[in-house]
């Protein structure tokens, strides 16, 4: 069902993107890797030209201007995108035993800017912009991804600031758009996973991108009926998922 739809992935370089990224290039449809790192876009954009159509494209998710210029350019290029999933964020990957974030009364402005500009104001930018092209045709799905982090000890506050408004940014626009026929989700991937970057004990003991399957090619065939929920992977389908901590 997804062959020739065009899927646009941000942060899909490496990690949970470049995982889901894999997904959609296996059921042929043309992808457009978009990430901060133009030469992990690149890369990965080459390994998935065997699979199927791809293309790079560099983009800043904190510029509305960059992330703009993304869109364009995918369209420029396939005509169309039926598929935008929001994914490149900041991820403090506690559970990869590395230092925890600053606590709030410790935590330097830039710091709390770069994770709510590049988390939340990069699915706002993406999700404002793909809407015009969608509506045009009355047709399209939005992913944006959700997650998790524990209350204690300290240093997730951040993080689950722009992951809760995601998801309650996802449920409002759904509405908004629901007579368009665009259907808007977020997908948590439920358990902490370990990507490329990862330390080596991580790599061992965490899940890797695998453990979430087919999660976001089955999130972009949801009806509009689904339009405005949260879901998460389990045992080869979606499943609801609950407000998550931790």
């Amino acid at each position: 069902m997804l062959e020739n739809k065009v899927v646009v992935i941000t942060g899909s370089g490496q990690g949970i993107g470049k995982h889901a990224a894999t997904t959609f290039a296996k059921e042929k449809a043309k992808v457009v890797i978009a990430d901060f790192n133009a030469d992990l876009a690149k890369k990965t954009a080459a390994e998935l030209g065997a699979l199927t159509e791809t293309v790079a494209i560099h983009v800043d998710v904190r510029s509305e201007d960059s992330v703009t210029k993304m869109v364009n350019e995918a369209i420029q290029r396939f005509g169309q995108i039926d598929v935008m999933m929001n994914n490149a964020a900041i991820v403090p990957h506690f559970a990869w035993n590395i230092p925890r974030w600053p606590l709030i009364a410790d935590m330097p402005l830039e710091f709390w800017d770069r994770v709510v500009k590049t988390n939340l104001y990069g699915t706002f930018f993406g999700t404002k912009h793909v809407i015009p092209h969608m509506a045009k045709r009355k047709s399209g799905h939005i992913i944006n991804l959700y997650g998790g982090g524990g209350v204690r000890p300290g240093g997730a506050a951040t993080y689950m600031v722009t992951k809760d408004g995601i998801r309650t940014f996802s449920r409002y626009v759904a509405e908004e758009v629901r007579d368009a026929n665009i259907c808007v989700v977020t997908f948590s991937p439920r358990v902490p996973i370990a990507t490329e970057t990862a330390p080596a004990e991580a790599l061992q003991r965490l899940p890797g991108p695998d453990v979430l399957g087919t999660g976001f090619v089955l999130c972009a065939q949801l009806p509009m009926a689904q339009s405005g929920k949260c879901f998460a992977y389990e045992n080869g389908k979606l499943a609801d998922e609950l407000v998550r901590e931790g």
